[in-house]
């Protein structure tokens, strides 16, 4: 972590898991302050009382800032003196965004705008966006105001600052990260299946042969490191991801917990889900750099001058497919029940049950 030894970092949406996930990460290391940034002031407060009880000797490093995104005041009130930003703040919810397109646009596209406006003022060395595989081939509104926010963190990054001759950069570094579902986060559908399992009610999914890619906040926090200590300006980055059908995780849930798979409902697909989702559509393939367990692509930061260039078709492209969760590494059920065994809450979730137990 020697990077950001002595350095001030802002999460926006800290109180989020993503948040969590990186104080769990950061708090012990040489790092200066981690602000957290987010407009509600009772996860705040719950925040702030856990890490004092958990963390005594190094929790004073928390700073918490009451603000919303939507708001450029209140963000520009908590950047002076801030290093880097991992941008989390975003309403997630598919069906939630289709019914309130617009408060998705305020949050999403908006407040990103507001984000990198101030860091971009304030002499913010590095901002890192996260978004979500949603935004590539978007149908839904949450996809499509992610895709914008992609949108408007590159071209903000055209003029946020320059590669000097020996490629050292000055001014803020704007990079994008993309990832799948992030296992056991706020409001995903595993912490809701245990949930259903322990009241006896049935295991709930919308469509089993759908397909999702799977990660771990951990893997998520690592994607953002990786962002942060190789993007270069205006890149979108994701990680080769793993996927599984939306069955096979909900039947290794029900191995884990004592569920019966019989007891698994069919309900169907909610407003604005696909069958599968794109982490890479087929156009960013042509040109991704493979950086093995990651791609990186790189922006278009040619001008509007169009008649400089001469344009010729691109014959590779038709060959090139798309990375998907349908064409990536797929799991069965035992790796499915592997990875989401290992994860740090399913553990506390089966010492809880053997305590009952007992």
């Amino acid at each position: 972590m020697s990077i950001f030894k002595d350095k001030t970092l802002m999460i926006t949406g800290g109180t989020g898991s993503f948040g969590n996930a990186v104080l769990k990460r950061f708090l012990s290391t040489d790092i200066k302050e981690i602000r957290i940034f987010s407009r509600d002031e009772k996860k705040q407060d719950d925040m702030r009382h856990e890490y004092q009880a958990k963390y005594p000797e190094v929790a004073n490093k928390i700073k918490f800032y009451i603000g919303d995104v939507r708001s450029l005041e209140s963000v520009r009130s908590a950047m002076p003196g801030t290093d880097y930003i991992f941008h989390a703040a975003a309403l997630k919810q598919v069906p939630s965004c289709e019914f309130f397109p617009m408060e998705a646009v305020k949050t999403n596209v908006i407040g990103t705008d507001n984000v990198l406006t101030a860091a971009i003022e304030c002499g913010v060395k590095s901002v890192i966006c996260l978004s979500t595989d949603k935004a590539a081939y978007p149908i839904n509104a949450m996809g499509i105001t992610k895709a914008i926010e992609e949108k408007v963190a590159v071209a903000k990054s055209r003029y946020s600052g320059n590669y000097d001759a020996d490629g050292n950069f000055t001014g803020t570094k704007i990079c994008c990260t993309r990832y799948g579902n992030v296992m056991c986060s706020r409001g995903s559908v595993i912490p809701l299946w245990i949930d259903q399992i322990r009241s006896g009610n049935p295991v709930t999914l919308t469509e089993p042969k759908m397909t999702r890619f799977i990660m771990s906040l951990d893997e998520a926090v690592d994607l953002v490191l990786f962002a942060f200590e190789h993007g270069t300006n205006g890149d979108i980055l994701v990680q080769k991801a793993p996927a599984c059908t939306i069955g096979t995780q909900a039947e290794a849930v029900c191995e884990l917990f004592g569920g019966n798979k019989d007891d698994i409902r069919v309900i169907g697909i909610r407003h604005g889900e696909k069958m599968y989702e794109t982490l890479l559509t087929k156009e960013e393939c042509a040109k991704a750099v493979d950086m093995g367990n990651f791609y990186r692509v790189p922006a278009d930061n040619r001008d509007l001058n169009y008649d400089k260039y001469f344009k010729e078709g691109d014959t590779k492209r038709v060959t090139i497919e798309e990375f998907n969760s349908d064409n990536t590494t797929r799991l069965d059920l035992a790796q499915a029940k592997a990875k989401i065994a290992s994860l740090e809450y399913i553990q506390n979730e089966l010492i809880g049950i053997e305590n009952i137990a007992k």
